[in-house]
């Protein structure tokens, strides 16, 4: 198979860049001069900053002065998990970290809060964060080291299984504490809005939706409570963000948003259907496939499956072989194949393997089609073994 025969279903990886995306980074290269200078070409690029800002707040139902631009959905999270906070001009301390057990490394990982002051909060069999759990840890909270933060994901990145993120925020705020939500996977797949999710910040990325790699963005719901810079210099994004803004990629991003706010519901239901005719191709060709998170609420585009005794690095090499382009999870762990931490935190087995499907704009039957003979031929492959 050529390369020009390949397919590509692995957009919760990265989004294929969009060509209003591609139009909106090339025009903004062609424009001189520095956002935070004075001069004409420097107002002229300050607009366009600001208008990017509008449209990816937008996509959130979030006030455009919340956005804050950063290098993408990793650095934002460093930015807002940390034990510093400031009420206006006044410190704050926030004691400690709970988050969920299925979370990208980037939250996983605790940002800037020290090992002892991450508490991981388990999932349910099905996949969902264990609302019981974070309460009975929430009422353990020691209040006089500050308050608590809750960090937990809309959409997961490997099962697509979307979480109780407003139930979440009841709990996290009753107990006096922030609430931090991921969803760099869910906007543009389903409606994500701040309010209504009563997240306190929300972290999105780039190229997750069609828009360049190396832009993202913190979206606050106030301006009052703020975590401490992660980059200090020059004082850009208002003092939470030092750094000259890079219009071309925010320019991309920007067309990125305004595309994914776009026709959403129309959208949605081509590529569930385009799901849900995957899976049932799976089931025909074998009944020992096991689909993750089929009874919860999922994005419409992801189908995390697992073959008995197919190991994850085994059967996405296969694919790749076929000519199918997939994952084992997430794709931000430099290249490493690996036992799913989701799988784990949902009770099963370290030895079964996880691959992950997921569809975009682009994808098509065919792109399905060549996906299921490819998967035919693997399981016909396994039997013989």
């Amino acid at each position: 198979m050529t390369k020009t025969e390949r397919t590509y279903l692995d957009w919760n990886a990265t989004a294929p860049l969009l060509p209003a995306a591609r139009q909106a980074v090339l025009a903004a290269l062609d424009m001189t001069g520095n956002p935070s200078s004075v001069h004409g070409e420097g107002r002229a690029l300050r607009m366009l900053v600001e208008a990017a800002r509008r449209d990816v707040a937008a996509l959130v139902g979030a006030a455009p002065a919340h956005v804050i631009f950063t290098s993408g959905a990793t650095e934002a999270a460093n930015l807002v998990l940390t034990p510093d906070y400031r009420m206006g001009r006044t410190p704050l301390a926030v004691g400690h970290l709970y988050v969920s057990e299925i979370e990208h490394p980037a939250l996983r990982e605790g940002g800037r809060f020290a090992r002892e002051d991450v508490t991981t909060v388990p999932v349910t069999r099905a996949g969902i964060v264990d609302l019981d759990a974070l309460e009975t840890l929430l009422q353990g909270h020691d209040k006089a080291k500050g308050l608590p933060m809750v960090a937990v994901m809309l959409a997961n990145n490997e099962t697509g299984i979307l979480q109780p993120v407003k139930a979440t925020a009841e709990i996290a705020h009753r107990h006096g504490g922030l609430l931090v939500v991921d969803a760099v996977q869910a906007a543009g797949r389903v409606p994500v809005d701040i309010e209504v999710l009563e997240a306190d910040f929300l972290i999105l990325s780039s190229h997750k939706l069609g828009g360049p790699k190396g832009a993202g963005a913190l979206v606050s719901r106030g301006e009052v409570l703020m975590p401490a810079p992660l980059i200090r210099g020059g004082g850009q994004e208002k003092g939470h963000r030092s750094g000259t803004e890079n219009p071309a990629a925010l320019a991309g991003f920007a067309a990125a948003a305004r595309f994914a706010a776009a026709d959403l519901a129309a959208r949605n239901a081509r590529i569930a259907a385009l799901r849900d005719g995957l899976e049932a191709g799976m089931r025909i060709a074998t009944n020992d496939v096991i689909v993750h998170g089929v009874d919860a609420e999922r994005v419409p585009n992801t189908s995390f499956f697992s073959l008995p005794g197919l190991k994850s690095e085994t059967g996405q090499i296969a694919f790749d072989l076929e000519g199918i382009a997939i994952s084992a999870g997430s794709a931000c762990s430099s290249g490493k194949v690996g036992q799913s931490h989701v799988l784990t935190a949902m009770g099963f087995d370290a030895a079964l393997g996880g691959l992950r499907v997921s569809l975009g704009p682009g994808s098509t039957e065919a792109d399905v089609d060549r996906f299921l003979a490819a998967f035919s031929r693997i399981v016909s492959r396994r039997r013989a073994a």
